[in-house]
């Protein structure tokens, strides 16, 4: 027995892992297809909290609110981190570049606990003085925005790093502008790292309880909102519904983009294939 523990130690490490990780959420699934209320006991296959899930106005509007919110947050902070991640990455050596750096990495560690607090202090000071903004869906994207910029600008900067700065010095040796370099030479060669940055932000948006539940004013409640509301009241079949579609979304949104990454990956290398040949 050990000596196939040994040889198979990595395989039986690695199955534990996901095991750990998955079995809840597999049991989640499993129960949001139970025909009773009970929540230990399978009593039978039935849609109907499915069902229930689509009448309650409460679920619908929260998930068409963070659908709104996922997507606008996501959007922002993959245009604002690629603004911030070519200032760091691209603009040299310049007096408070650590500084800006370590400013903006600072929400990955910060607790979101603490970035709610602030930004619901600093949202309710600037109400006081000009009556905006009112707290709701603006103040939830606008935090939301915040937090997602950072991880943003850690995936994007990474492949900014990688670059060849090559490319664009040979591009403006050709005539073309810094800005057209941006737009046409860089961009193009960062399409997967934008669209994994914009993934993770959606993902973070969509599923956040803790900032929302600061920055959201009456009647505005996300999805992750009502769960937790739902969940801190007792069993409800319909929440395990909710939260089974949610899984859905993220795990049809990864593959996607999955898919479309292998496909750029494997015409990359064709062109790169064709290239060589024709140089040999």
């Amino acid at each position: 027995m050990s000596q196939w523990l040994s040889r198979h130690i990595a395989g039986v490490w690695l199955t534990g892992v996901f095991v750990f990780l998955y079995a809840p959420l597999a049991f989640l699934v499993v129960f949001s297809f139970n025909s009773t209320r009970q929540d230990a006991v399978f009593t039978g296959f039935s849609l109907r909290w499915y069902s229930a899930l689509m009448e309650d106005r409460r679920i619908v509007d929260g998930f068409l609110l963070s659908l709104k919110v996922a997507l606008t947050s996501a959007t922002l902070a993959t245009v604002l981190a690629t603004l911030a991640a070519y200032a760091l990455v691209r603009s040299g050596a310049f007096r408070g570049r650590s500084w800006m750096s370590a400013m903006l990495n600072a929400p990955l560690v910060m607790p979101e606990v603490i970035i709610g607090m602030s930004l619901l202090l600093l949202f309710v000071g600037f109400e006081r003085v000009a009556g905006w903004p009112d707290r709701g869906a603006l103040t939830i994207i606008l935090g939301h925005t915040l937090l997602g910029m950072a991880y943003a600008a850690v995936v994007i900067e990474s492949r900014l790093k990688e670059l060849d700065r090559t490319l664009e010095e040979a591009a403006m040796d050709l005539g073309c502008r810094r800005e057209s370099v941006f737009f046409l030479v860089m961009l193009p060669n960062m399409t997967q790292a934008l669209g994994a940055a914009w993934l993770l932000t959606f993902t973070l948006s969509f599923d956040d309880v803790v900032i929302s539940e600061f920055l959201s004013g009456p009647g505005v409640t996300t999805l992750p909102q009502v769960i937790f509301g739902y969940a801190r009241r007792g069993i409800n079949p319909s929440i395990y519904a909710a939260a089974a579609l949610l899984m859905l979304v993220v795990t049809v949104s990864v593959a996607v983009f999955g898919l479309y990454t292998a496909r750029q990956t494997a015409a990359r290398a064709r062109e790169q294939a064709l290239g060589a040949r024709e140089a040999a």
